[in-house]
């Protein structure tokens, strides 16, 4: 039985660490919140955005299948 792709939204930081931030969503879901300006360090405006790359450094979010069973 074919299961429909899932994807994980990956936050991927600067110096190289990587933290799941969502699971089990579309591939249409995924490109949305990639497009979201306050997805990546270098667009967001958020105070707690910016709090985040002060801490941590530069950051962006991307996507990637899940690999079901």
């Amino acid at each position: 039985m074919m299961h429909e792709a899932t994807y994980r939204i990956v936050r991927m930081y600067q110096h190289g660490s990587r933290r799941i931030i969502k699971t089990g969503l579309t591939l249409d879901e995924a490109q949305a919140h990639c497009r979201d300006p306050e997805t990546s360090s270098s667009t967001c405006s958020t105070a707690a955005a910016r709090r985040r790359t002060r801490r941590l450094g530069p950051w962006f979010d991307g996507y990637t299948v899940e690999h079901n069973s």
